[in-house]
């Protein structure tokens, strides 16, 4: 377990953030911790829908896998979010896989206390609904940008979110994305090769939009970047 109280986790998280002290003290008592490795499986699609995952630490990506073992990466969850939570709904099997892209711990949720806090509590109601309209409009935006750009502005485009969404803003304006992120990774968010998606990076740190670390990618120019996106 890490050194913070897994309360102080729990306001951290949207789906929680209404609820007051004692329901949290509650809610505190019926987690368990569960560790994942880099490269760790946390559920395969098709898995029984048992629990909802809250990530303390690290990162994880849910992703729908295909029979020759590629995968299409549909989303990435960082400390403070939520997963797992459409097969606690409908009680079907799980509709995508979750991987840990670098060493994580979440807080695990059963399924029947997750279904009681969402019958008694409006609050987690709210949340809920709030997060899987953001997740469909989400969604439906990725499927705008595989139909309608090319691979260039797609690449482009899910740098923008990835900014939006993890990035750190520096001094100079550029933003940094520390998020374990390999070229595959990438492809797989944008289906495309690895091949491409390194000839791209190429081109971009080529004209000023990017700075490739070891660890890290920086947008030098995030307004360049996002006009990429829609050329």
């Amino acid at each position: 377990m890490t050194d913070a109280a897994p309360s102080a986790t729990l306001s951290r998280v949207r789906l929680f953030r209404g609820l007051d002290g004692a329901t949290i003290d509650r809610l505190e008592r019926g987690l368990r911790s569960r560790r994942f490795r880099r490269g760790e499986v946390v559920f395969h699609q098709g898995d029984p829908g048992d629990a909802l995952f809250i990530v303390v630490t690290g990162a994880i990506k849910i992703s729908l896998p295909s029979e020759t073992g590629e995968e299409a990466i549909i989303a990435t969850v960082r400390a403070g979010d939520f997963f797992g939570e459409l097969a606690l709904l409908d009680g079907a099997p799980r509709s995508a896989s979750a991987t840990a892209l670098e060493p994580s711990e979440t807080l695990v949720l059963p399924r029947d206390r997750f279904r009681e806090l969402v019958a008694s509590e409006p609050a987690i109601r709210d949340a809920l609904f709030a997060a899987l309209a953001a997740e469909l409009r989400r969604l439906t935006r990725h499927v705008e940008e595989l139909h309608f750009l090319d691979i260039t502005g797609r690449l482009a485009a899910r740098l923008v979110r990835l900014a939006e969404e993890q990035g750190r803003t520096q001094a100079d304006g550029s933003i940094r994305l520390d998020a374990p992120l390999t070229p595959g990774d990438l492809a797989a968010m944008v289906g495309c090769t690895r091949q491409s998606v390194n000839k791209l990076l190429g081109l971009f740190v080529d004209d000023g939009l990017l700075r490739l670390e070891r660890e890290a990618i920086v947008i030098v120019d995030p307004v360049a970047l996002e006009r990429t996106s829609h050329r």
